[in-house]
Formats: C-alpha cells, structure tokens, sequence
C-alpha cells in the first residue's frame, strides 16, 4: 500500500523540481501533464487517476433537485443522514484526495496552494507537539482544519460542516465520523460494484487501494499516523530540523531567541537559492507566526529589533508573514488586534500586504 511520506517526498520533489530519483509507491505513480500540474496514477490504469477515480459517481446536487429525490447511499447505515449532508460528505473526500495534486501556481491560487498543503503539513505534527497544552493545541487544530477546506476551496456548507472531536474529523450535525463514513463509502462501490460498473474503470481490489490511501490521508490530517517529515537537503539540516520539530523550534525560540533570528537571517542572506529553499523558508515564517505570534503577538517587537538594521530583511520577513498566507489576518482579528496600532511592522508592507490589511 502507498505510505504517505513517500507520497509527499515524491509530491515536493516534483512541486519544488528538486530533481530526485522517484521514491517508489506500490499502486501509484506521479505524471506531469502538458499543464505542468501531476496527478497520481494508477500503476495499472494509465488513464486513470486517484483523484478522479470517484468524480463520476457524485451524488447529484439536491440545490438543484425540488424537492430532492432519492436516499443517501449510506442510509441504510446511518438514518440522520439526509441528501445535503451526502454531498458535503463528498465534497470533504474530495478535498482530502487532491491533496496529492499539484497545480500550475499562478498568482490567483499561489496563496491557497500554500495555505492548504501547509495546513495539512501542520496538522500532522500537532499530536506529538508537547511544548503546546492541550487547549492551545485544539486551538491550533480548528485554526490549520478551517484554512485546510478554506483554501481548498470548499463551498460554505462544506467550511463550517465538520469540526474535530476526540482527536477525530466529525460532521457535526449528525456526529459521524469522517473515518467511519469513508470507510463504509468505499465499501459500498466494493460490494455493489457490478450495479457502478458502467461508472468505473477501476476493479474492486482498486477500490480498496482508494480507500486504504484516502483513509492514510485522514490519519494524517487527525494526527493519528506517523508525523510527516520534510525531506533533508544539503545546506537546509538546522532549518529543515526546526520545521519537522516545532517542539525543538519553540524551545529554541523561548531558550534563546538570538539564536533563531541569526539561523534566520544566514538563511535569507545566504547566495544560493532554489525552489524548494524558499519554501522552507517559507515554512519557517509560517511557523514563527502561527506558533509565536498567534499566542503573544508583540513578540514581533523582538523580531524588528534584532533586523531593525537591515530594513531590506524586514520587508521580506514581514511580507512573507502576512501576504503570502492570511493566517495573521484572521489571528489578529480573532484577538482584536488592530494592525494599524503596529506601524512598526506596516512600515515595511509591500502593495499586495497593504491590500490585504490597510486598504
């Protein structure tokens, strides 16, 4: 069966062209397609891709159907399950598989590209997180699973349906769990495949494939599978060792902060640059502001003191923070922080974070 590191190895080997020997997976392979964008294939059906293995078989929109028609598929085994609650259900496997997409960035998705693959990235670090309690953990969990499904993007009905519980993803009008649920969906075209047989290329035993990986994927998601890892690379060990240890990096930070600003500022004054550098550092300043600043955001205070000389490197850290995802924007507001209090760091936005924040 795929193992998702292996997945996401060959997935930012691809995405950040580091040029790599594929990582070998069992039931899958990557293809780049004319658009640039790759899909995972099945090794058995060239034509056919995981992601869009099920896009036949969508239940039809109830919006669209007065009065609606028909019984969810899963009926049988859950009773307050209705139509509108089906397609949401949907809507939610869908976004979990195209996480093993990769787009053509252009300037109206780089953001949301970002933000759901940093999202999932983040999620499945936070149960072996101990530098964190519990509460700020939950809080960092609705805070990553919300811009998950925001940037995917999912329609609204889909954004607000699910809630986590337990360690586990909950539809929360009918408190089903997303595992059970997906499970049971998948077992469903197993054992009817013959009446969807006109709707499928795949074979039973595919579908199992399907569901064994969509499944991993929600593991990960809910913290419940081994935590993910971003691939080494010469030059990048204490970076890359920070973002794959958020515990190391909070110690770090709350040791001796000095410390951290320099590897900072050595890695963006370094001359050597390439794809996937830049989304480490990236990364990197996600970090700082999703686990520094989302708890204590004047500790941005320290930040331009120690670069406070070099306002080039400022312009840059800042920027990075606050445009290329809008995870600051929604910490600030949920905590009535008014940006325009902080010319300290507005002095320093570009046009596109001014936008965003001032306009």
């Amino acid at each position: 069966m795929t193992n998702v590191q292996a997945l996401f190895n060959n997935y930012l080997n691809i995405k950040f062209n580091r040029g790599l020997p594929a990582v070998p997976m069992e039931d899958f392979e990557y293809a780049v397609l004319e658009d640039h964008s790759a899909e995972l294939f099945f090794n058995a059906h060239e034509q056919e891709t995981f992601l869009a293995w099920a896009e036949e078989l969508q239940p039809p929109d109830p919006q669209y159907s007065d009065p609606p028609n028909g019984k969810p598929i899963l009926s049988s085994y859950f009773d307050q399950l209705d139509v509108y609650d089906e397609q949401v259900f949907y809507y939610l496997l869908y976004t979990i598989n195209s996480t093993t997409r990769i787009i053509p960035r252009h300037p109206y998705n780089t953001m949301n590209d970002l933000m759901k693959n940093y999202c999932f990235f983040q999620l499945a670090q936070l149960s072996y997180m101990t530098m964190l309690n519990e509460e700020q953990k939950q809080q960092l969990k609705d805070f990553l699973f919300f811009f998950y499904l925001y940037a995917h993007p999912v329609n609204e009905e889909t954004l607000y349906a699910f809630s986590f519980q337990d360690h586990s993803i909950v539809h929360t009008k009918t408190n089903i769990r997303l595992e059970h649920y997906l499970s049971l969906y998948h077992d469903h075209f197993f054992e009817h495949y013959h009446s969807y047989q006109g709707s499928l290329v795949l074979v039973p035993e595919e579908i199992n494939v399907c569901k064994h990986l969509t499944l991993e994927l929600l593991k990960t998601l809910e913290g419940k599978s081994h935590k993910l890892a971003m691939p080494q690379e010469e030059g990048l060990e204490d970076i890359i060792r920070l973002i794959n240890d958020v515990d190391h990096f909070l110690h770090m930070y709350t040791e001796n902060k000095l410390a951290f600003f320099q590897l900072l500022k050595n890695l963006m004054l370094e001359e050597q640059s390439n794809p996937y550098r830049e989304h480490c550092m990236t990364m990197l300043l996600q970090n700082y502001a999703v686990y520094i600043l989302s708890f204590h955001f004047d500790e941005f205070q320290a930040l331009v003191e120690y670069f406070q000389d070099n306002p080039l490197l400022c312009k840059i850290i800042f920027n990075k923070m606050f445009a290329n995802t809008i995870f600051l924007q929604k910490i600030m507001r949920q905590s009535n922080i008014d940006i325009n209090n902080y010319p300290k760091i507005t002095q320093f936005f570009d046009d596109e974070a001014k936008r965003i924040y001032l306009d």
